[in-house]
């Protein structure tokens, strides 16, 4: 099963993103996890891509659409896939229908995980992470002299730059305006599933489980 998991920042996409891949036994293809990691090991794209990210500039689309081939392509994949973060733009939706076309003749299911732009402002503007593991909470779970329940660094908690919310306004203004508009372009593609983003992880994941069958 191919899957794209859409939605605004902070609405939950990675979170089940990772349940999903683990109940389905599909592989969690996060962009800027294989964007980091093509990097990190310095492939031909790899290096195509850090000349461009040292320069201070975006990673262009048929780049970052050659690594997310790359990894469809790969045995991990055989079983199917969940994209993350990917496509943003109806640019970048044409060049993975391309992919898919060329590999599986398909298009993917579209999770959409909708969520009120207020709500997630309240979510993310309260969420605080560990330094150590990445872990996050909410800010009313911390105290001080706080334990990490994952990684047990003491303190290590802390409010990311772009959780403040007019950062946070900000990408969701970028949001409505450019990755949105893809899902018009799947309206007669692909089949799309709509879950409330705002129920709890537990019930997001039944919710998505229950529509896909």
């Amino acid at each position: 099963m191919n899957i794209i998991i859409f939605g605004a920042p902070g609405v939950g996409k990675g979170t089940q993103a990772k349940i999903l891949s683990q109940k389905l036994n599909i592989l969690h293809i996060s962009t800027g996890d294989i964007l980091r990691d093509a990097i990190k090991n310095q492939t031909e794209l790899g290096k195509k891509a850090k000349e461009i990210v040292d320069k201070g500039e975006l990673v262009p689309d048929e780049i970052v659409g050659e690594i997310v081939k790359e990894t469809i392509r790969s045995p991990k994949c055989k079983n199917g896939f969940i994209l993350d973060g990917f496509p943003r733009n109806i640019h970048q939706a044409k060049i993975l229908s391309s992919i898919l076309n060329e590999i599986s003749n398909s298009e993917p299911v579209i999770i959409k995980l909708v969520a009120n732009d207020d709500v997630i402002v309240k979510r993310l503007s309260s969420r605080l992470i560990c330094s150590k593991c990445g872990n996050i909470l909410n800010e009313n779970e911390v105290s001080d002299n706080f334990i990490c329940p994952v990684c047990k660094a003491k303190n290590s908690y802390y409010r990311r730059s772009d959780d403040e919310e007019s950062v946070i306004r900000k990408r969701l203004a970028i949001y409505h305006q450019t990755t949105a508009p893809v899902l018009d372009y799947y309206q007669n593609k692909a089949r799309i599933i709509e879950v409330d983003g705002t129920l709890s992880i537990e019930d997001v994941t039944k919710e998505i489980l229950n529509k896909l069958e």
